[in-house]
């Protein structure tokens, strides 16, 4: 029998061929899938909204020709990783990435986390600061600066409009895979990108069933989290100053997190930190201009005393 056109895809579908090697690894009571290249240090890459694992694709082969270990993850909710009906809160993501860590054999790794997963990754760094090594955040503020800036920033709150309209049921998810994804990721880009074979896989990785409702699960979260209990102490722990040398990367043009958002969060860094700002990309300035951001972090990832 011919499938129908209108399928939902395969969690295979979104495992493309390249120089590297899938498997699945277990930690947390959770399978996540990874893509990975390379011997050397351990580099995790945490992608972000609205993605998988594959958003690290230039990176994972420039890092292991650098001699680094490169293990992209599906986070928890997407891609071929696993979908549990909760756990989408940041210190259970957080101790999702600790715990990755560990299972691949290694007892610290630098952490780089895009968007959702850079808030992932500031959280992960103050949380289990023996497992993170160093920290680089991409188009992501430092969790206390977000949420400063959704109280007093009005031009930072029409920017994430979108996460209220994330909080209403199922209509959010019915939008994630009739188009919304293709427009959110035009929307928050800079000129020329995405390619449209790069956006429809992006779409086509949406429609894998419980993946829209899982990553909604992140905004939802976050948004109601804010006047509950486990919101304010989530930010009494996010206070803890962060003593790994940190790297920040932002998109001179992001329109979804606007750089002077993300500016502030050195101020809970006590270690080495280095701001960047990337001229004439967006929200997604590792694919936008991959030889530009990969020239910035193994740069960084090379000196041995990164600046203040």
């Amino acid at each position: 029998m011919i499938a129908s056109a209108a399928a939902s895809p395969d969690e295979s579908e979104i495992q493309f061929d390249g120089p590297w090697t899938h498997r699945a690894v277990h930690a947390s009571g959770t399978r996540f899938h990874v893509a990975e290249a390379g011997d050397g240090p351990l580099v995790l890459l945490l992608h972000g909204f609205p993605q998988f694992w594959w958003a690290w694709r230039h990176q994972i082969t420039a890092l292991a020709e650098a001699g680094y270990r490169a293990v992209a993850v599906d986070l928890r909710g997407y891609g071929a990783s696993d979908k549990p009906p909760r756990g989408y809160d940041l210190p259970t993501l957080a101790a999702d990435a600790a715990g990755l860590v560990r299972a691949l054999g290694e007892t610290h790794a630098t952490v780089v986390g895009h968007d959702w997963g850079g808030l992932l990754a500031w959280t992960m760094a103050t949380r289990y600061p023996k497992v993170v090594r160093r920290l680089v955040a991409v188009s992501a503020p430092h969790p206390l600066r977000l949420r400063a800036s959704l109280f007093t920033d009005r031009g930072q709150g029409r920017a994430l409009r979108h996460a209220l309209m994330f909080q209403l049921p199922f209509l959010p998810e019915r939008r994630l895979t009739r188009g919304l994804v293709e427009q959110l990721l035009r929307q928050w880009s800079g000129p020329d990108w995405p390619e449209p074979d790069v956006a429809a896989r992006y779409a086509k990785a949406f429609r894998i069933p419980h993946v829209a409702h899982s990553a909604l699960e992140y905004y939802r979260w976050f948004g109601r989290s804010q006047l509950r209990p486990d919101g304010r102490s989530y930010a009494r722990k996010m206070r803890r100053q962060i003593e790994v040398p940190t790297l920040q990367l932002h998109g001179a043009l992001d329109t979804c997190i606007l750089p002077r958002t993300a500016q502030g969060s050195g101020r809970y860094v006590a270690a080495p930190y280095r701001w960047r700002l990337l001229e004439g990309v967006g929200h997604y300035p590792h694919e936008e201009r991959p030889e530009r951001f990969t020239t910035e972090l193994l740069g960084w990832l090379a000196d041995p005393e990164p600046e203040r």
